[in-house]
């Protein structure tokens, strides 16, 4: 049995670009979980206006807490409905403050041995400044910015992922022939 190959990373870590680059390469399908989750959400009771209401009286932080257990359902179901794909996770998707949420998680994704975290370098410091460039590109909010430097620091990234692969001055196609060259070796 094939099983998907998964991707994560902190917000502007390259996970979408490289698996549309590993998907036509190995000619499968390629699904971000950026464009389903909402619907996995909803099917455990998430709400928009749940969402609006907490961004409004908490903040960026709340709404990103209001999240995390739809995030850690939505990691079972993606993996029920893609399994011969590359799936590039959501930046919050692999990250986990409440250790009962990231043991879950932990426990889903234990089977899966291309799962691969992709950051710009093993320099935590100069992996943030890097990203903080590609961010600024699309958002001024210093909330992103702040979220996207836990991305970077939480461990939970790293406990997860099988193998980490540091993508600084690297093409996308290039790491894609990397993450192909790993995945035929297992």
């Amino acid at each position: 049995m094939q099983r998907p190959i998964i991707l994560i990373g902190p917000i502007c870590a390259g996970k979408t670009t490289v698996g549309e680059k590993v998907a036509q390469k190995l000619s499968i399908p390629q699904c971000s979980m950026d464009e389903v989750r909402f619907s996995y959400y909803e099917e455990i009771g998430f709400s928009k206006e749940t969402q609006q209401d907490i961004r409004q009286k908490q903040g960026f932080q709340g709404m990103y807490a209001y999240w995390k257990p739809f995030e850690a359902y939505a990691v079972k179901r993606i993996l029920e409905d893609y399994k011969h794909a590359i799936i590039d996770f959501g930046a919050g998707h692999s990250v986990y403050e409440d250790m009962g949420l990231f043991q879950q998680v932990e426990k889903i994704l234990k089977p899966y041995q291309s799962l691969f975290l992709l950051l710009p370098s093993a320099d935590k410091e100069e992996s943030i400044q890097l990203l903080h460039q590609r961010l600024q590109q699309i958002t001024d909010d210093e909330d992103v910015f702040k979220l996207n430097k836990h991305f970077v620091t939480h461990p939970s990234n790293e406990l997860l992922a099988k193998q980490t692969i540091y993508t600084k001055d690297k093409s996308a196609d290039t790491v894609a022939k990397e993450i192909i060259s790993s995945i035929s070796k297992e």
